[in-house]
């Protein structure tokens, strides 16, 4: 092993490989000898960081290589996709290190094998609810297509046609729990949905006229179409007391409804964040958190990759707490989470999951945590 590989396995172990490292990385590691030499580095690495015993340090490796084999083509998209032009190089080496969590706590007693009766948590999928101007709701799920006059759906995604039309008439796209869509709005903006999300638009603009759309409650990422591609229209997501104004950019809305803050993260371009009264301009890196209850906004820089990966199937937490976690794992996974252990909430977690894997093989990660775990019908119990 020469001293560049070492430093470059190094470099992703502690969240600071760049994309063009991350690509030697893995090509290197294609060679079965060096595959090898990695595994030995990273069995010594983990045994001094968190404390395993040996059979989990194969476990680990063993699905840490699987994942990089797997997912390769993540190194060409991370070099391509807008959004992760301005992530820092910390933010793009966790990609390789998918299913590898670290826990600031870990629980020194032997694990046992987990109870399973019934087990009906199953992965999320592309599915959603139509609900036309009417009334008429309409369910759009994989594998099945839909079209009327303005709008065509393939079953993972809907797409309008912008009509001439000047009545105004709205749509809802509406996702549950366990589903996430994509829609292409009438003037080209893509919208993807995450799961337990409404979204509320018309089906046509009219060029001049400033564009908006409604963001009921969930969490959405929005790539606007540019305002001078239509006579200089703005374009505005309403939710709650906030109003989020563009011209043309890349962002993210959290705005659940079970939680009591608007997060809008800007990952390209500029948007103009209003509410009561205040205006806060944000920057690419850049995410507002408007308090409902305070009525008061706060801006700071974070990681834009940690923020708005789930559109691309990854779930990417740092510094998070298992209940925060759980929380977001229950909307995709369709799950209830129950903590026997009430301290198990505060366990603090750095890593990333895909949206892809089953929860038996995200749970398996927690071994060095809890002492076992539950899973009766939807409901997952965490001892």
């Amino acid at each position: 092993m020469t001293n560049k590989i070492e430093k470059l396995i190094v470099k992703y172990l502690t969240n600071s490989a760049t994309v063009s490292e991350l690509g030697v990385l893995t090509n290197w590691i294609s060679n079965p000898a060096n595959e090898r030499l990695f595994k030995e580095y990273v069995k010594t690495y983990y045994a001094i960081i968190c404390s395993m015993n040996n059979s989990d340090h194969q476990k680990t490796i063993e699905q840490l290589l699987r994942t990089i084999r797997k997912e390769k083509s993540f190194v060409h998209r991370l070099k391509t996709n807008a959004v992760y032009k301005y992530t820092a190089a910390a933010s793009i080496a966790i990609l390789i290190t998918a299913g590898i969590w670290f826990f600031k706590t870990s629980n020194t007693e032997q694990f046992t094998e987990p109870i399973i009766v019934n087990n009906q948590i199953e992965i999320g999928t592309d599915k959603a609810t139509l609900t036309l101007e009417d009334g008429t709701d309409v369910t759009l799920i994989k594998g099945q297509t839909y079209k009327t006059q303005n709008a065509t759906s393939n079953g993972e995604q809907i797409i309008y046609n912008n009509s001439t039309s000047r009545e105004l008439v709205n749509n809802y796209l509406t996702t549950a729990r366990g589903e996430q869509y994509q829609i292409t709005l009438a003037d080209g903006t893509q919208v993807w949905l995450n799961s337990e999300t409404q979204l509320k638009y018309p089906v046509s603009f009219t060029d001049g006229e400033s564009r908006q759309v409604e963001l009921v409650y969930g969490e959405a990422y929005f790539d606007v179409s540019p305002s001078i591609n239509h006579k200089g229209s703005k374009f505005k997501v309403y939710n709650n007391d906030q109003e989020v104004e563009v011209l043309g950019t890349e962002f993210n809305i959290k705005a659940y409804k079970d939680e009591n803050n608007i997060y809008t993260t800007l990952v390209e371009g500029s948007v103009v964040i209003n509410a009561e009264g205040t205006n806060s301009v944000l920057k690419p890196g850049e995410q507002s958190n408007f308090n409902i209850n305070t009525k008061t906004i706060q801006v700071i820089a974070v990681d834009t990759f940690r923020e708005v990966a789930w559109k691309d199937g990854i779930f990417s937490f740092k510094n998070k707490s298992l209940k925060e976690i759980m929380t977001t794992l229950s909307r995709w996974y369709d799950m209830d989470v129950v903590f026997e252990n009430k301290e198990l909430k505060k366990v603090s977690f750095n890593g990333t999951l895909y949206k892809t894997q089953s929860v038996e093989d995200i749970l398996s990660f927690l071994q060095n945590s809890i002492k076992t775990y539950e899973i009766n019908n939807k409901t997952i119990t965490l001892k």
